[in-house]
Order: C-alpha cells, then structure tokens, then sequence
C-alpha cells in the first residue's frame, strides 16, 4: 500500500507540472487535442505506456530486483 500511494502521488505531481511550468501551453494543447484522431491518441498512448514500461523495468533491474 505504501509503494501505491507513493506511486500516486508522484503521478499527480507529474501531472500537475504542466500547469506550473507552461499553462498557456496547456491550454493551446487542450485547443489541439479535439482536432487530433481518436487513433492517432490511442497510438500516442500504448507509446507513453510502454515507455513507462521500460522505466520502470530499468529501475527495478538497477535496484537491484
């Protein structure tokens, strides 16, 4: 439980420096996003993921387990 929540809590502070760091950009990005294909988000997804994926695959091997 306590790896969970401390996984979930760096989520939402990742998630959460865009709109510290650059909230204009945020805002042209949700102008954007409306105009781009539901493929196209769904692709970019599994790609975001995977990359997630291989970070923590990285991490754990580094760790050492």
């Amino acid at each position: 439980m306590k790896l969970f929540l401390s996984a979930l809590g760096l989520a939402l502070i990742l998630e959460g420096l865009p709109y510290v760091l650059a909230p204009a950009t945020v805002r042209r990005m949700a102008e954007v996003l409306p105009h781009l294909s539901d493929q196209f988000l769904k692709t970019l997804g599994v790609i975001v993921m995977g990359i997630g994926i291989v970070v923590i695959a990285f991490g754990r091997l580094g760790s050492g387990g």
